[in-house]
């Protein structure tokens, strides 16, 4: 398994999106730090399909040093939880598999591109 860095996924998405690697990095590090000020503030920050940051208070509680079998008390504090979304569920569950390769429009026609609809009854359509 791979230690991928923001380096390498700023490197990746500006390859993607043939954007200047500046750019997207500054892209990047503008939405890493608004994810901090909003859980900061308490909010919840919810994006489809790949999860759900919160904070959650935990109360104060007595813990024990497993060397010395001294208790220590553990102060109160917030922590961010994260609830994985279903796609990212999915894809890590049963692997990812790579879209095919996409064929050059050499006929000049315009291109057609599909969407994916969410429905109100929850299921997903391509138009």
């Amino acid at each position: 398994m791979a230690t991928i860095t923001k380096k390498d996924l700023i490197d990746q998405v500006s390859h993607h999106t043939g954007q200047k690697r500046v750019v997207v990095k500054e892209t990047v590090q503008a939405l890493l730090d608004q994810v901090i000020r909003e859980l900061g503030a308490g909010n919840r920050l919810e994006i489809r399909d790949f999860g759900v940051f919160e904070t959650k208070d935990r109360a104060p509680r007595v813990a024990q040093n497993p060397k010395t079998l001294e208790r220590v008390v553990v102060p109160a504090k917030r922590t961010v939880k994260f609830k994985v979304g279903r796609m990212m569920r999915t894809i890590v569950e049963e692997g990812f598999q790579p879209e095919p390769a996409v064929a050059e429009n050499t006929n000049h026609e315009p291109l057609t591109i599909s969407t994916r609809v969410r429905q109100p009854n929850g299921q997903v359509s391509a138009r």
